[in-house]
């Protein structure tokens, strides 16, 4: 089973932190493209050779974990309240959401502030297509290609084709 995470979004011990990665987001989205990837670096806080287009958002950005050769297109937003990785060469269209972040279905939990996080990982070779919503503690494996407008709430083998809402696996590749 995946470690969850349970924390207090509104608690002032983690504003710095999510203040500081909005603001890299913010200086990311607004500059030359030849100036982004250094940027991208400092949020990540590794080297990198990832190009996402802006405007693209997250959480915090030490919780993000980039592989080699990936490419996200517009509006990427990724809440990284647990740790998101991402493999090599993956593709990643436009408007995606991995949040990794939720709120509790509990009415007592949530009037209390408490949320939750699970991990979520994206393997090696992976294209993600557009609209697409990867929910908290989804694995997909490598090879995969998830179709435009799906809602991963389950994992997902390696070497599979999968869409819909929820997603499901069609076929191997």
């Amino acid at each position: 089973m995946k470690h969850k995470i349970e924390y207090q979004p509104r608690n002032p011990s983690n504003w710095p932190a999510h203040l500081q990665a909005k603001a890299i987001c913010a200086e990311h989205n607004a500059a030359a493209p030849a100036a982004r990837a250094a940027i991208l670096e400092r949020l990540l806080g590794a080297p990198t050779d990832a190009y996402f287009e802006p405007p693209f958002f997250c959480d915090f950005g030490y919780n993000l974990k980039v592989g080699r050769n990936c490419f996200a297109n517009h509006n990427l937003v990724v809440l990284d309240c647990a740790l998101v990785t991402i493999g090599d060469n993956v593709l990643i269209g436009p408007n995606t959401v991995l949040s990794a972040a939720s709120h509790a279905t509990d009415p007592e939990m949530r009037r209390k502030g408490l949320e939750y996080a699970l991990p979520i990982s994206i393997g090696n070779n992976v294209w993600i297509g557009a609209n697409v919503t990867v929910l908290p503690g989804v694995s997909i494996g490598d090879n995969c290609t998830i179709g435009a407008g799906s809602v991963v709430s389950k994992d997902i083998p390696a070497n599979s084709i999968a869409v819909g809402n929820p997603c499901r696996v069609r076929k191997a590749c």
